[in-house]
């Protein structure tokens, strides 16, 4: 029903930026959080940030902490990633999601609604 969609990624060097962003199809979205999460291939997915809807609460994983900034828009009903200074290990389709659970978590299936990811490819 209510519809996720990631854009913003690319292939850019080691050292660039992107803005990811992630549009729901619905006016006044109103999940508890979203999160981005992304995966490589052969690998599980892994969380990279979170953010609370209301009250704007953002987390970190150490992997991207300190050059990564989490952002939610309520009125476009939009989370963004602005990431800088991206690495090669940074290189995996990054998907959008939401929860209705309270709190941070790190596994994929507390999160109830995905996008259908956008790539992000760091060249060295």
């Amino acid at each position: 029903q209510v519809q996720l969609v990631e854009s913003g990624g690319g292939l850019v060097p080691a050292g660039g930026s992107l803005r990811l962003s992630c549009e729901a199809s619905v006016r006044y979205f109103s999940p508890s959080s979203m999160a981005w999460f992304r995966q490589a291939p052969g690998k599980e997915r892994e969380l990279v940030s979170h953010i609370s809807w209301m009250g704007g609460a953002t987390h970190y994983e150490d992997s991207v902490k300190g050059r990564s900034t989490i952002s939610r828009d309520k009125d476009k009903s939009t989370m963004y990633l602005q990431m800088n200074s991206l690495k090669p290990e940074d290189t995996a389709i990054y998907y959008c999601s939401a929860s209705q659970y309270v709190g941070v978590f790190r596994t994929p299936s507390r999160y109830d609604l995905w996008g259908q990811g956008t790539q992000v490819a760091v060249s060295s």
